[in-house]
Protein backbone atom coordinates (compact mmCIF):
# COMPACT_ATOMS: atom_id res chain seq x y z
CA UNK A 1 0.00 0.00 0.00
CA UNK A 2 1.23 3.50 -0.84
CA UNK A 3 2.20 5.81 1.98
CA UNK A 4 -0.07 8.76 2.60
CA UNK A 5 1.42 12.25 2.18
CA UNK A 6 0.77 14.35 5.29
CA UNK A 7 2.40 17.58 4.13
CA UNK A 8 4.37 19.07 1.25
CA UNK A 9 7.08 21.67 1.88
CA UNK A 10 8.45 23.78 -0.99
CA UNK A 11 11.74 25.61 -0.52
CA UNK A 12 14.36 27.31 -2.68
CA UNK A 13 17.82 26.51 -1.33
CA UNK A 14 21.31 27.35 -2.68
CA UNK A 15 22.78 24.12 -4.10
CA UNK A 16 25.15 22.29 -1.73
CA UNK A 17 24.72 24.95 0.96
CA UNK A 18 21.67 23.87 2.96
CA UNK A 19 22.00 24.36 6.70
CA UNK A 20 19.66 24.04 9.72
CA UNK A 21 19.35 27.84 10.10
CA UNK A 22 16.15 29.64 9.10
CA UNK A 23 14.28 29.36 6.78
CA UNK A 24 15.11 25.66 6.30
CA UNK A 25 15.23 24.52 9.95
CA UNK A 26 11.87 25.93 11.10
CA UNK A 27 10.04 24.78 7.93
CA UNK A 28 11.31 21.22 8.31
CA UNK A 29 10.90 21.19 12.10
CA UNK A 30 7.19 22.01 11.78
CA UNK A 31 6.83 19.13 9.32
CA UNK A 32 8.54 16.72 11.74
CA UNK A 33 11.55 15.98 9.53
CA UNK A 34 15.05 15.21 10.86
CA UNK A 35 16.70 18.49 9.79
CA UNK A 36 20.31 17.26 9.87
CA UNK A 37 19.44 14.21 7.79
CA UNK A 38 17.68 16.34 5.13
CA UNK A 39 20.52 18.90 5.01
CA UNK A 40 23.10 16.14 4.42
CA UNK A 41 21.03 14.39 1.72
CA UNK A 42 20.20 17.68 -0.08
CA UNK A 43 23.81 18.91 -0.05
CA UNK A 44 25.01 15.55 -1.37
CA UNK A 45 22.38 15.54 -4.15
CA UNK A 46 23.17 19.11 -5.30
CA UNK A 47 26.95 19.37 -4.82
CA UNK A 48 27.50 19.41 -8.61
CA UNK A 49 25.21 22.45 -9.05
CA UNK A 50 26.86 24.82 -6.54
CA UNK A 51 26.14 28.46 -7.37
CA UNK A 52 22.51 27.82 -8.37
CA UNK A 53 19.30 28.15 -6.40
CA UNK A 54 17.51 24.79 -6.39
CA UNK A 55 13.75 24.60 -5.78
CA UNK A 56 12.95 21.46 -3.79
CA UNK A 57 9.58 19.80 -3.03
CA UNK A 58 9.64 17.71 0.13
CA UNK A 59 6.82 15.20 0.65
CA UNK A 60 6.34 14.26 4.30
CA UNK A 61 4.46 11.03 4.98
CA UNK A 62 2.29 10.10 7.98
CA UNK A 63 5.00 7.78 9.35
CA UNK A 64 7.37 10.83 9.45
CA UNK A 65 9.49 9.58 6.57
CA UNK A 66 10.04 11.91 3.63
CA UNK A 67 11.42 12.16 0.16
CA UNK A 68 12.31 15.17 -1.95
CA UNK A 69 12.48 16.16 -5.60
CA UNK A 70 14.99 18.74 -6.81
CA UNK A 71 13.75 20.93 -9.67
CA UNK A 72 15.81 22.93 -12.15
CA UNK A 73 16.91 26.43 -11.06
CA UNK A 74 14.42 29.27 -11.69
CA UNK A 75 14.50 30.71 -15.23
CA UNK A 76 15.50 34.12 -13.85
CA UNK A 77 18.51 32.53 -12.13
CA UNK A 78 19.63 30.85 -15.38
CA UNK A 79 19.15 34.09 -17.36
CA UNK A 80 21.22 36.12 -14.88
CA UNK A 81 24.00 33.52 -15.07
CA UNK A 82 24.05 33.78 -18.89
CA UNK A 83 24.35 37.59 -18.86
CA UNK A 84 26.80 37.56 -15.94
CA UNK A 85 24.80 39.90 -13.68
CA UNK A 86 23.54 39.63 -10.09
CA UNK A 87 20.10 41.05 -10.83
CA UNK A 88 17.89 42.27 -13.65
CA UNK A 89 16.90 45.85 -14.44
CA UNK A 90 14.40 47.56 -12.14
CA UNK A 91 13.22 49.67 -15.13
CA UNK A 92 12.94 46.92 -17.73
CA UNK A 93 11.49 49.15 -20.45
CA UNK A 94 14.08 51.93 -20.33
CA UNK A 95 17.34 50.47 -19.04
CA UNK A 96 18.53 47.04 -20.11
CA UNK A 97 20.46 44.64 -17.84
CA UNK A 98 22.02 42.78 -20.77
CA UNK A 99 21.21 40.88 -23.94
CA UNK A 100 20.73 37.25 -24.95
CA UNK A 101 20.58 35.68 -28.40
CA UNK A 102 17.78 33.28 -29.34
CA UNK A 103 20.37 30.45 -29.26
CA UNK A 104 21.15 31.26 -25.61
CA UNK A 105 17.41 31.44 -24.86
CA UNK A 106 16.97 27.97 -26.45
CA UNK A 107 19.83 26.58 -24.29
CA UNK A 108 18.07 27.79 -21.13
CA UNK A 109 14.71 26.51 -22.45
CA UNK A 110 16.21 23.06 -23.09
CA UNK A 111 17.54 22.93 -19.51
CA UNK A 112 14.19 24.09 -18.01
CA UNK A 113 11.99 21.95 -20.32
CA UNK A 114 11.24 19.26 -17.71
CA UNK A 115 9.72 21.87 -15.33
CA UNK A 116 7.76 23.86 -17.92
CA UNK A 117 4.24 23.09 -19.07
CA UNK A 118 5.27 22.30 -22.65
CA UNK A 119 7.27 19.62 -24.45
CA UNK A 120 8.22 21.87 -27.38
CA UNK A 121 11.59 23.66 -27.14
CA UNK A 122 10.34 26.57 -29.30
CA UNK A 123 7.37 27.17 -26.98
CA UNK A 124 9.68 26.86 -23.97
CA UNK A 125 12.00 29.43 -25.60
CA UNK A 126 9.07 31.87 -25.84
CA UNK A 127 8.37 31.39 -22.10
CA UNK A 128 12.05 32.02 -21.23
CA UNK A 129 12.22 35.04 -23.60
CA UNK A 130 9.20 36.55 -21.84
CA UNK A 131 10.86 36.09 -18.46
CA UNK A 132 14.06 37.67 -19.83
CA UNK A 133 12.17 40.70 -21.20
CA UNK A 134 10.40 41.24 -17.88
CA UNK A 135 13.83 41.32 -16.20
CA UNK A 136 15.10 43.98 -18.62
CA UNK A 137 17.19 41.58 -20.71
CA UNK A 138 17.11 42.27 -24.43
CA UNK A 139 16.33 39.27 -26.66
CA UNK A 140 17.96 39.35 -30.11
Amino acid sequence: MAKKVKKQVKLQIPAGKANPAPPIGPALGQAGINIGDFVNKFNEATKDKIGSIIPVVISVYEDRTYDFICKTPPASNLILKKIGKDKGSSKNLTSKAGALTMDQIREIATEKLVDLNTNDVEQAAKIIAGTARSMGVEVR
